[in-house]
């Protein structure tokens, strides 16, 4: 239906309107109804909002999913379907699929993960800019994106161009990143994954290259690593790096020692979080797909969160699996997990993974009308229209599916088991191997019905360990899919469920593994796992103001003779953590090398990958991670994320502020007297009409002193655009005021001076500058010059203009989540506001402005 007649025949409702039902759905919590809100109830392009709490669009979803099922023999009904999915009670579609399934107004995609690439040799501009575009394409339609940056020449090869040698893989990553970022504003999404094999002679650059602050901050990284680098990390052996990577006659060749590589991955995961690791060898033996390599379907990289390895132009739809709902009697000593009802849902529930292949293919079908109705040329459209009509060929072809869990650390505590302990891993793994059984039992019996995906061929797959396994657990169902085939490539996964998880807790109990039960669990995103509870914090005067936080102790209350709604002194609610199943079960008491065989132990009934995340106190030493590291290739998994407290800001921190501080608010303890030598960044940016450069000296990363003044003129400061950092040294003259000189070292190696800076200023402007850099060396927070600087009202509307050029400059040093104060979100006119990579984003709607 068109989306100007189908607003035309549909009710609409106020926000007011919609926000108090979704409040009310969601039992009091206002972030989840906020979120639902903005990011999945029905809207046109004007904003008018078609459905009024999540139960409306649960029967939209179940209504096209029963279409979609008439189509075949022994059709599920609309009923039947909107019983699994109701309430997030079993089954839990992911984001995009409940975003964009039955809704007219948006032309958007169902998958919520793409990877992309180019076939044959690919180290061109033309390839790299080819899919530069796709990955600008995908993202304006809601997909993630992955790809790998390994056919790129290493830096120093020739090149037949005027720049004579390749720059490296650095700069495309710069390229990529910011491609991202752009397609990112105004709230719209774009996820990024790029990944590079251990093998290429500049894989130690690309490991490095997100050290330094500001680069390349949109994109995740992963290291691709083989069978041959890991041992030799073991036995401390020599390894060659090459290009091509993996050919038989490479161009390049270079040996390292592999455990000078090694360490450094390890320090720099330790210290930043990333790169990620992705264990190659381990993900192409397993992977059904690759059984078809021949075909198209070689694996070449993995969507951003790393769950979903994939082919160039596969795509895959997400859905969670709500293991919780299959505990009966869940928090007693007759709580029992209900494996019947769930192996009936699992087969349910890829069935209706199947039903939405069915639906993206429509979206790509509309996708492709509106390309073609375009009013751009044919040549102009010849990128975006052959990227869909390939991920179309790769949908049919293949029909892959990615069913997942959620809930599976709530599930072992109504049941009584610990997380982490070896019979809680021993139950984790039944489970996953239920749910492998049962989808593939599912996708067999569909191809029965339905046909196999067209590529199958079980003379290819026969040698697959994942298939192996299959067949050593259930022979039947073995013989079954050797007669019928399987209707899908490839079904499993366990990816994060994010958003999903905040807007499920308080209505069925889906979560993510231990929230916190106290207050200032606000300030950490919710959609992280496994963050530190601390029970000695001070939790409040009524237990009301934390059941939005962990439905599920309530849950446990209730069962174990306690008032829910009671009031509690902090130290009775200590008392009753430390008799629930959730006590020992925090990140910080998982024994991590068990939680790492126990990731090793479930991916082994996984067929894609798991994404996981080992989060670790802050105070845990480098050997630790690089320990972890090699346990996950020994225990078989096929990638590994490390967080520690603090290493990165806004992805795992620490709920409880020390005394002697406040987040945002710590005064930054300069020096007295000001150092001689100062480390600089260089900013620049546009006042009106007129190319401006700003100086930033630093003391330990943080600003101490601001310098501003024209570019590329004449009577300004001319220095080549390249250069982004130097020095800023002081020269004290007898008699004469200080002088202020710039130094940076040139591409041959030698020191370039830029002398007096303050004499390149406007008297005006430097007199803004050393007031701006008075308050920066006096300590007072970043955010709070940014506030003044934004708040002074001066004479013209040039220097205004120079005033917003520096609060741009400053912000990229605010600590990502540190929260803003009496602003309001343009967009959903929420006040939950964090500063987030130097831009002002919003908590609840998730817009981002960075102006």
């Amino acid at each position: 239906m068109h989306s100007t007649a189908a607003s035309q025949t549909r009710e609409t409702y106020t926000d007011e309107t919609v926000f108090a039902a979704a409040l009310d759905y969601f039992g009091g919590d206002d972030l989840a109804a906020r979120v639902w809100m903005n990011k999945y109830a029905l809207k046109d392009s004007q904003g008018r909002l078609y459905e009024r709490t999540p139960d409306d669009m649960h029967r939209r979803i179940a209504r096209e999913l029963a279409r979609i099922e008439a189509r075949y023999p022994k059709p599920m009904s609309e009923a039947e379907i909107y019983g699994l999915i109701k309430d997030f009670r079993y089954l839990v579609p992911q984001g995009s699929p409940m975003a964009g399934i039955g809704n007219p107004f948006q032309i958007a995609s169902l998958s919520n993960c793409f990877v992309i690439g180019t076939e044959g040799q690919s180290d061109s501009y033309g390839a790299i800019m080819k899919i530069d575009q796709e990955q600008v394409q995908l993202m304006k339609r809601r997909g993630g994106v992955g790809h790998d940056l390994s056919h790129i020449r290493p830096k120093g090869s020739p090149v037949k161009n005027s720049a004579l040698t390749s720059t490296g893989l650095v700069p495309f990553m710069e390229r990529y990143s910011s491609s991202t970022r752009e397609v990112a504003q105004d709230g719209r999404r774009g996820a990024l994954m790029l990944t590079v094999s251990i093998q290429h002679p500049d894989a130690l650059d690309f490991i490095n290259a997100k050290l330094e602050t500001g680069k390349i901050t949109g994109a995740n990284i992963s290291v691709r690593i083989d069978d041959a680098f890991m041992e030799a990390v073991e036995h401390d052996r020599e390894y060659v790096q090459q290009f091509p990577v993996g050919s038989d006659q490479p161009a390049v060749e270079r040996t390292v020692r592999a455990r000078e590589i090694w360490e450094i991955i390890v320090h720099n995961a330790w210290q930043s979080a990333e790169p990620g690791v992705l264990f190659w060898d381990t993900i192409i033996r397993e992977s059904v797909p690759d059984c078809y390599a021949d075909l198209g379907f070689k694996t070449i990289s993995t969507n951003p969160c790393g769950e979903i390895p994939l082919c160039p132009y596969d795509s895959c739809r997400l859905l969670a699996i709500n293991l919780l709902s299959y505990v009966q009697d869940p928090f007693t000593p007759q709580a029992r997990f209900d494996f019947e009802l769930f192996r009936t849902h699992v087969g349910a529930a890829q069935r209706v993974m199947d039903d939405i292949i069915d639906l993206e293919l429509e979206k790509v079908e509309a996708i492709l009308g509106k390309i073609g109705a375009d009013p751009e040329t044919e040549e102009t459209k010849r990128v975006e229209r052959r990227l869909w009509e390939e991920i179309r060929k790769k949908a049919l072809e293949g029909r892959r599916t990615g069913i997942g869990i959620t809930a599976e650390g709530d599930m072992l505590a109504a049941l009584g088991l610990r997380y982490g302990s070896d019979e809680g891993t021993a139950f984790s793994v039944e489970v996953h191997k239920n749910l492998a059984l049962a989808a593939y039992g599912a996708s067999v019996k569909t191809a029965r019905e339905r046909g196999a995906f067209p590529l199958f061929d079980a003379e290819r797959e026969k040698n697959n360990p994942f298939i192996t396994r299959l067949k050593e657990a259930d022979e039947k169902l073995y013989y079954e899919m050797l007669e019928y085939g399987r209707r899908n490539i490839a079904l499993l996964t366990i990816a994060p469920t994010g958003t999903t998880s905040l807007m499920t807790q308080t209505t069925s109990g889906i979560e993510p593994v231990f929230l916190p039960v106290y207050k200032r669990r606000r300030k950490v995103n919710p959609s992280d796992k496994g963050v530190r509870i601390d029970y000695t914090d001070e939790v409040g005067d009524s237990w009301e103001e934390y059941t939005v936080f962990h439905h599920q102790f309530r849950v446990w209350m209730a069962a174990h003779g306690y008032d829910p709604a009671g009031e509690y002194s902090p130290e009775e609610i200590v008392e009753m953590v430390a008799a629930s199943p959730y006590h020992n079960a925090t990140s910080n008491d998982v024994d991590w090398v068990q939680k790492v065989r126990l990731q090793g132990a479930v991916q082994q009934w996984v067929d894609h990958s798991i994404s996981v995340t080992i989060n670790l106190p802050n105070d845990v030493p480098e050997e630790l991670v690089g320990l972890l590291y090699l346990q996950a290739w020994k225990s078989g998994c096929k990638g590994v994320t490390v967080y520690r407290d603090g290493s990165r800001s806004g992805v795992l921190v620490s709920d409880t502020p020390s005394k002697e501080e406040k987040e945002g608010e710590t005064l930054t303890a300069f020096p007295l007297k000001r150092p001689e030598v100062l480390e600089a960044d260089v900013v620049r940016f546009q006042n009106n009409k007129d190319k401006w450069i700003a100086f930033i000296g630093l003391i330990d990363g943080q600003p101490y002193e601001i310098f501003t003044g024209l570019a590329d003129d004449e009577d300004g400061i001319l220095l080549p655009r390249w250069v982004e950092k130097g020095l800023i040294i002081k020269h004290r003259m007898e008699g004469q005021p200080s002088r202020y000189d710039f130094q940076f070292q040139n591409k041959q190696g030698y020191k370039t001076t830029i002398e007096g800076l303050s004499h390149k200023f406007n008297p005006e402007y430097w007199n803004y500058a050393k007031l701006i850099s008075g308050t920066l060396r006096h300590g007072m927070p970043i955010p709070k010059v940014v506030e003044l600087i934004q708040s002074l009202h001066l004479d013209s509307e040039q220097i205004n203009t120079w005033k917003n050029g520096v609060v741009r400059a400053l912000k990229k040093y605010i600590k990502d989540g540190t929260e803003v104060k009496g602003q309001t979100c343009e967009n959903c006119k929420g006040h939950n506001l964090v500063f987030q990579e130097g831009c002002l984003t919003c908590r609840d709607c998730g817009s981002s402005k960075c102006g």
